[in-house]
Order: C-alpha cells, then sequence, then structure tokens
C-alpha cells in the first residue's frame, strides 16, 4: 500500500494542499468503483506537530499526524507558502530534515511554488534542476545558488523531486502522479473533472528539454487557457488581443516571446491536438471532426493536419487504431 503525504503549515497556501488532496481522493474513489476494489493507498496531511492549524486565508486544518508520526512515505506534496518563504522556512527546520530523510528512505517529493524553498533548504536540490514561483526568482537564486533554477519552466524534474512554479501547474504534474499510482485510464477520468486542457499536458512538461515549451507570462498564460477552452469556435485573434486589453502588435510579440510561436500557431497546434484525440477516440468523421475543432473548411483542415503529422487525418486514425489494437491484443495473450 502506498503512502501519500502532504504537508501543511500555518504560512501555507491552503489551495496548494487542496488540490494534491482532492486529485488523489478522486482518484482513489474512481479506481475503487471501476475494480471495485477498496482503496490501496494512505492520505494524509501532516503537520510539524500536533495539533489544529489556521492557514493563510484562516482555513482551519486538524493535521490526520505530524511529522514525528510518519516513518516512511511514498509521495509527499510541499505546499507553496505565503510572504516571505525564507523565513517561513527558517521556522520549520525541523520539517527539511523529515524531508531529506525521507528522501534519503526513497521517497518522492513534490514542492508547490514556494515549496521548493524546503527542499532547497534541505539540501536536496544541490546541482539539480528546480523551479520556483516567478515573483522570487532572484531571492531563490542568491540563498541557494548550487540549485539549477530554470527560470522558464513550470515543472522541472530531477531524480525523484518535482518542482512546480505555481499552484495551477500543480494539477497538470498530480495527472502524472495519478498515473503512476492508479491508472491512465483513472488519469484521464480525473483531468476531465479538475482540468479544461484538451489532453494531458504534463508530458511535455516533464519530459520535454526545451524550456521554451513554458514560461511565466501570466497575461500570455490567461490568453493560452482562453485559447484552449474556446478553440471549437471561430476565433478571431485580432478580438482576443481586444480582449485582454493588449495591442495587436504587443499581443504578437509578447506571445511569441513566451510561447516560441505565434498565436495562430499556437491556436492551430490546440485544435490539431483535440482532432488526434477525436481521430483516436470518435468515430466522428473527418468533416465532423474538422467543425467540432473550429475549421468549417475540411480541405483546410486536412491540408493543415497533413502539414503538421506529415499524415492525413484518415491515415492518422488507421495508425493510431492499429497500434492500440496492437497493444490490447499483445495484453491478452500475456
Amino acid at each position: 500500500m502506498k503512502h501519500v503525504s502532504i504537508l501543511a503549515f500555518r504560512q501555507a497556501l491552503a489551495s496548494s494542499m487542496t488540490i494534491p488532496l482532492e486529485m488523489i481522493n478522486a482518484a482513489s474513489l474512481i479506481h475503487a468503483i471501476r475494480l471495485k476494489q477498496r482503496p490501496h493507498l494512505t492520505l494524509l496531511t501532516i503537520g510539524e506537530t500536533a495539533g489544529p492549524l489556521t492557514l493563510t486565508g484562516g482555513f482551519t486544518l486538524v493535521p490526520d499526524a505530524s511529522i514525528e508520526d510518519v516513518v516512511h512515505s511514498d509521495l509527499i506534496f510541499v505546499p507553496a507558502l505565503w510572504g516571505n518563504p525564507r523565513a517561513a522556512v527558517k521556522q520549520h527546520l525541523r520539517t527539511c530534515h523529515w524531508l531529506a530523510q525521507q528522501y534519503a528512505r526513497g521517497a518522492v517529493i513534490c514542492s508547490v511554488g514556494t515549496g521548493s524553498y524546503f527542499l532547497a533548504e534541505a539540501g536536496l536540490l544541490d546541482n539539480r534542476s528546480a523551479t520556483t514561483h516567478w515573483r522570487y526568482f532572484d531571492d531563490f537564486q542568491h540563498s541557494y545558488p548550487l540549485v539549477k533554477l530554470q527560470r522558464k519552466r513550470f515543472i522541472t524534474q530531477a531524480d525523484r523531486l518535482y518542482c512546480t512554479g505555481s499552484i495551477n501547474a500543480v494539477r497538470d504534474v498530480m495527472l502524472y502522479f495519478v498515473e503512476q499510482l492508479f491508472s491512465a485510464a483513472t488519469a484521464d477520468e480525473v483531468a476531465h473533472h479538475f482540468t479544461h486542457e484538451l489532453k494531458r499536458s504534463y508530458e511535455s512538461l516533464l519530459l520535454s528539454g526545451d524550456q521554451k515549451n513554458s514560461h511565466h507570462d501570466e497575461e500570455i498564460i490567461k490568453i493560452q487557457e482562453w485559447l484552449q477552452a474556446h478553440y471549437h469556435q471561430q476565433v478571431n485573434l485580432q478580438d482576443v488581443a481586444q480582449k485582454f486589453n493588449i495591442n495587436v502588435r504587443s499581443f504578437n510579440r509578447r506571445f511569441r516571446a513566451a510561447a516560441d510561436k505565434t498565436p495562430l500557431q499556437y491556436l492551430q497546434e490546440v485544435r490539431i491536438a483535440q482532432a488526434q484525440e477525436l481521430l483516436k477516440k470518435s468515430n466522428l468523421s473527418i468533416s465532423e471532426i474538422a467543425f467540432a475543432t473550429g475549421y468549417q473548411d475540411v480541405s483546410y483542415f486536412s491540408g493543415l493536419f497533413r502539414r503538421i503529422n506529415s499524415v492525413t487525418p484518415g491515415e492518422y486514425r488507421h495508425l493510431v487504431r492499429n497500434k492500440l489494437f496492437n497493444v490490447a491484443a499483445n495484453s491478452v495473450e500475456e
């Protein structure tokens, strides 16, 4: 049975704790219903000492246990901190020591936002890649010069240490952990409930070596999220710039600087990614898929799809379904 811990501090942002808590609980319930089995993990909130905590924002929490009660945990989440993260960490050096012990015993540790200060203070991030909340980049790098700070990454992975640059990013990495703890099917179901992404984005964030795949321009992130939510509609990018109170020239310049591609290229990639999912998982016709992803001209859609994927939509559907069939057949034979 796996043991998952979520640390709790008075300086913690409650949302950075409740997102992992709720997503793992949901995954456990979904997995149990599908397989008709009881949950196969223990999930605890852990304080440095026993007793209730009033977190930032006035949320009161009674941890399930203290760090002294937990000898070993397989997966640990360190929450984001409000205010001065260095000052907060100095008040919890016992927890830093506990984290170092847990890592030495094989634990996987994931920090949310400025929670990375705990890992750095414990010496776990020395000579390893890490990220933190963008506002504290300079302070973090000055305080922990041995850490390889990745300013253009929302999620970093170094051995068994994961860092996320924001509370939003933790949703992506949580889907990765849900898949590891349960299954890909469970992760897909959890994604439907907790994110509006077209597909799980943690794979590119975690596995890509290209740091330009992510950035910290929060206004452009909002625009990307809007495009992800409205890709199926007729989108006029000039209207989008106006919606977010950015002139068109600045919009194009900032978007390219942040995402390393134009807004149109990004929208096309979002639409084609959704088309790939529909080709793989639905029986919609090519014209229906084109319309569902915002294209009224089927010929234009097919040409764009082929330019991006080097195969036509029909060829892509045949290839991925044949692959899925072969995988399923091999699983049955085993």
